[in-house]
């Protein structure tokens, strides 16, 4: 019995078709196409300034010249390392433009992971900041990196606004020497003059454009190699499945560029289908809400952990949110004691939405599933989307089961990647082809699907915890304790146990007001018997201020699995 599920968006929702004819170009061509529709529509915003689609494509244009002049040439990888900025989004394109392969790092990575990426990836040419350049330095000569590239927040400003900001910001960044080995920005833009022709290089849909890193939470860092359809592909199908979407709607776009879920949603799919970016190059949950707020924003996109602090801000008292159209939730899992908040909070400020639930994974871009506007269902990331298979397996196997049934999440459709770069062996492992003729995604995630279609995550295969014999799931604990008033955060990971295999210790930031007592943690344990089956109930609760967090603002649950096993692993004192 096949049990694979195909989107019933068309047959649910008419105007939501269950297939698309999808853009046959480059994703700077994406972008220049809609550039041609509507040049003087705004297409990104940076703290204060606008910048219309005619003068993205120009100065995107400008900077591929420049990179032609130093050198890049198709296929090079070329890594950028940047906030969400003007520069980082010309040089996006324009990397794409020149044919090579643009490699997105965060720029507040440790100088050794710097070096990593650098090498693994093989760039010739790197782009950051100035505030970060002597990270760089440190490492360069242990790389291939040939140009460095240096630019400056100062330079992407209004001049009203940049003399406040070298009076702030500006002044703590630490001076560049006048004779460093790099290419300053004014002097980047200057190089285009001496490039005439052959600076555009035709490039299919299917070649490779992006390499994107997994997040390391779960192991080694791998760079995942990513195609222009599969970025124009998801750009077609965030659109496809909000038909509420006009050209000009404005994306708060404060998850960050070197994901995929900042990159593809928040800033390729607005500027690929005619959208307006509010670009945040750091935010903060304060700075989230104001900037909601000034701009109107009709679309926010962010993981459970941004959302949770947003429902605490007094900031967000009274502020009217009629303006949004869609308020989506990714990278982790959203607890249903958390969605009921969310949608209570947007309810009271006037939203007439409710937040949805999505779900993805690296090797997709980002999100491969959404739950549709009208029929969401209690605990479900909603239907795959327009194209995309999804289909639950026994782990490992290409055995489907039984609708209701647990296994492992499997994803087909054209937002799959083309590799891991350099790893042939765990691509070949992730990727298969089925007898169906389709190339599927093993996830290593947990899901079950209902009759209709509906996916339901489970959790990280890699986060669950065997102990006594018995599977257990760390989301499906934390979301019951993030129900209780006293609880704010918290994070769930198995602990080594010479008996057990592993028992269940859970980590908790209590909620504000809330004390760090030996009375409130029995509170929370009571409170788990209720819930827990007693195998899986936290041997521990252990109360902290904050709860480690990946640079896409997850919570590491890794960090303090390391913790706890340096722990076990130290001496016994004498």
């Amino acid at each position: 019995m096949a049990i694979t599920a195909k989107t019933p968006w068309a047959g649910s929702l008419g105007d939501i078709p269950l297939s698309i004819d999808y853009f046959n170009g480059t994703m700077f061509e994406a972008v220049q196409s809609i550039a041609q529709q509507y040049p003087n529509n705004v297409a990104f915003d940076f703290m204060g300034k606008s910048t219309t689609y005619k003068k993205l494509v120009e100065e995107v244009e400008i900077c591929a010249k420049a990179l032609r002049t130093i050198g890049v040439r198709e296929g090079d990888r070329v890594t950028i390392a940047m906030p969400n900025c003007p520069q980082a989004v010309y040089l996006f394109y324009a990397v794409n433009l020149v044919g090579a392969i643009a490699s997105m790092i965060h720029p507040l990575s440790a100088e050794k992971e710097i070096e990593f990426y650098l090498n693994d990836s093989g760039s010739v040419t790197a782009i950051t900041l100035d505030q970060f350049y002597h990270k760089f330095e440190r490492v360069r000569q242990n790389t291939k990196v040939v140009n460095i590239i240096i630019a400056s927040i100062k330079d992407a400003l209004s001049p009203s606004i940049k003399a406040g900001y070298m009076l702030t910001s500006g002044r703590k960044i630490e001076k560049i020497p006048d004779d460093a080995p790099v290419i300053r920005w004014d002097e980047f833009l200057r190089m285009r003059k001496h490039c005439f022709y052959k600076y555009k290089v035709q490039r299919r849909a299917e070649d490779p454009a992006v390499i994107l890193y997994s997040g390391g939470t779960t192991g080694t860092s791998k760079g995942i190699v990513l195609t222009n359809r599969n970025f124009n592909a998801l750009g077609q199908q965030v659109i496809a499945t909000n038909p509420i979407f006009r050209p000009g709607d404005k994306m708060l776009a404060a998850m960050p560029v070197f994901h995929g879920f900042g990159l593809g949603v928040c800033i390729h799919t607005m500027l690929s289908q005619g959208g307006r970016c509010i670009l945040v190059p750091r935010f903060t949950p304060k700075s989230y809400a104001k900037d909601l707020i000034k701009n109107r924003c009709n679309f926010i996109a962010g993981v459970p952990t941004l959302y949770e602090a947003l429902l605490r801000l007094p900031n967000m008292e009274g502020a009217d949110l009629s303006c949004l159209k869609g308020v989506f939730s990714g990278g982790d899992s959203l607890s249903i004691e958390l969605k009921k908040k969310l949608d209570k909070f947007l309810y009271d400020h006037n939203a007439r939405i409710q937040v949805r639930e999505g779900y993805g994974t690296t090797e997709t871009v980002t999100a491969c599933c959404l739950t549709p506007s009208h029929m969401a269902k209690e605990g479900s990331i909603g239907l795959p989307f327009p194209d995309t298979y999804i289909k639950i397996v026994k782990p490992d196997t290409d055995e489907e089961v039984p609708y209701g049934e647990e296994g492992e999440i499997l994803l087909a459709g054209p937002t799959v990647m083309k590799e891991y770069m350099n790893h042939p062996a765990e691509t070949a492992q992730t990727l298969r082809e089925h007898a169906d003729g389709l190339t599927w995604v093993y996830t290593g995630d947990l899901g079950s699907m209902d009759a209709e279609g509906f996916v339901y995550f489970k959790g990280r295969a890699k986060r669950m915890i065997i102990t006594s014999g018995y599977n257990v799931y760390p989301a499906q604990i934390e979301n019951i304790l993030d129900a209780h008033d006293l609880v704010q955060m918290s994070c769930v990971i198995g602990v080594r146990d010479d008996y057990k295999m592993q028992k269940v210790k859970a980590f908790v930031k209590l909620a504000a007001g809330a004390e760090p007592t030996e009375e409130n943690k029995q509170i929370l344990l009571e409170h788990c018997r209720k819930h827990v089956a007693k195998y899986a109930m936290p041997y521990d609760i252990e109360f902290r201020d904050e709860l480690p967090k990946t640079l896409v603002g997850k919570v590491a649950y890794r960090v303090l699995e390391e913790e706890e096993q340096a722990k076990t692993e130290q001496p016994a004192q004498v």
